[in-house]
């Protein structure tokens, strides 16, 4: 066992503890040399040090084994293209690098304090849309990990989304390759506009969009604040200024520590589940920091159950858009048309109709127990004071303004 010294000593290093009689067991191997000179000469090894290495030699065995399979497991990971999500400084200019790829005519300094605040008012203002009613967390609701937890988005007149669409989580979107179920928007800023003008979404007109906001005083002097005194307020500006409040929306979690080499950062039952994620081959599909956010082909090996639910079928290519896997205990409804709500249904669903394969009730729960250190630990999110309207500002129009009649029962 003496041959694994120096390999018990980086395991000692990357904060691997283990009982305090190993531990003393290995301060008295570092005299290892000396001893081995001393017993030479015709000295013999105390019993005590004799058996103190005995029950070291025993028990370190499977701890140094466990922490070689992690290390294999991380290496297997990165290999898979599983990549941890940035931190610090590299997260800052990763998000800086992804605004400034945005429709963004200013050219000023972009994620600053003052434009990620007005962002967030403007992400949770429903005054955007024709009714008054519906914000962007209407749908990616900010304590409910970013979804709205039904199977088919809601909008304008609180009717249902026509194409039986499911909300896809805004946390973590700023690392999606593309944004909506078929790619069509490249950047975070153009899934803003999206939902906008789309009629069963927030139903506005984007110049009455940004003739609300030019009559509110304090959006106004709020955009000046963020952007200079010469800015012009209009709906480019509005939707890449909501953008950098998303870019904020990110998740890190102990899967990110794990990658970067803290063995300790999942647990047994968590990395056997990785390790089964990995040999099943869902990294196919689910990689980069996002574990998704990329297109792939959509029912390779087999026909998807509820593919007839909705009219949905991907893009021109029959490409969906990857759902991320992270905080995914937190998301459900599954599948771009919601139809799962348990995540392991879901896991045995996606090995039938991507892989080909059949992942039991057994897989499918380790798998999901893997899942959990995808959890992560969001932002805390104070919800702002808006603006107070003008007389200027456009009045709501749509449902509410449009129900002329009293109705016959009360509601609540």
């Amino acid at each position: 066992m003496l041959k694994y010294w120096p390999a018990l000593q980086k395991t000692q290093q990357k904060g691997f503890s283990m009982p305090k009689f190993l531990q003393t067991s290995l301060f008295m191997l570092k005299y290892w040399p000396a001893l081995q000179k001393t017993q030479q000469k015709g000295f013999s090894m105390p019993k005590f040090l004799q058996t103190s290495l005995c029950a070291f030699l025993a028990l370190s065995a499977p701890l140094l084994a466990q922490k070689t399979d992690s290390l294999g497991l991380i290496k297997k990971a990165l290999e898979a293209n599983l990549v941890p999500m940035p931190t610090g400084k590299d997260l800052d200019k990763y998000l800086i690098q992804k605004v400034k790829e945005l429709d963004l005519k200013y050219q000023g300094a972009v994620m600053t304090k003052a434009q990620i605040e007005l962002g967030k008012k403007l992400y949770l203002d429903p005054r955007i849309s024709t009714s008054y009613l519906i914000s962007c967390n209407t749908c990616h609701n900010l304590g409910l990990a970013g979804v709205d937890l039904v199977s088919r988005a809601v909008g304008e007149g609180w009717r249902p989304n026509t194409h039986f669409l499911n909300s896809p989580t805004v946390y973590n979107s700023v690392f999606n390759a593309v944004q909506f179920w078929d790619g069509r928007a490249a950047h975070l800023d153009e899934q803003a506009k999206g939902p906008i003008s789309n009629p069963v979404e927030m139903n506005a007109n984007p110049k009455i969009v940004e003739a609300k906001i030019n009559s509110i005083p304090g959006y106004v002097k709020a955009f000046k604040r963020a952007y200079g005194n010469n800015i012009k307020i209009d709906l480019n500006l509005i939707t890449s200024t909501i953008a950098m409040f998303e870019a904020t929306l990110v998740t890190p979690s102990r899967y990110d520590d794990f990658l970067r080499g803290n063995a300790k950062a999942l647990s047994r039952q968590e990395q056997e589940g990785l390790k089964l994620f990995l040999d099943k081959g869902c990294t196919g599909c689910h990689n980069g920091i996002n574990l998704g956010g990329m297109m792939q082909p959509f029912q390779v090996a087999a026909p998807y159950k509820f593919a007839n639910v909705g009219d949905f079928k991907g893009d021109k290519d029959g490409m969906v858009k990857v759902p991320t896997l992270r905080n995914v205990l937190e998301t459900m409804p599954y599948f771009h048309n919601g139809q799962y709500w348990d995540i392991k249904d879901a896991i045995k669903e996606m090995g039938a109709i991507q892989l080909g394969i059949t992942i039991n009730d057994e897989e499918a729960k380790k798998i999901a127990t893997f899942f959990n250190a995808l959890t992560g630990k969001k932002p805390t999110i104070i919800y702002p004071d808006l603006p107070v309207m003008s007389a200027s500002t456009p009045k709501p129009q749509g449902i509410m303004e449009g129900d002329k009649k009293p109705t016959k029962q009360p509601t609540h």
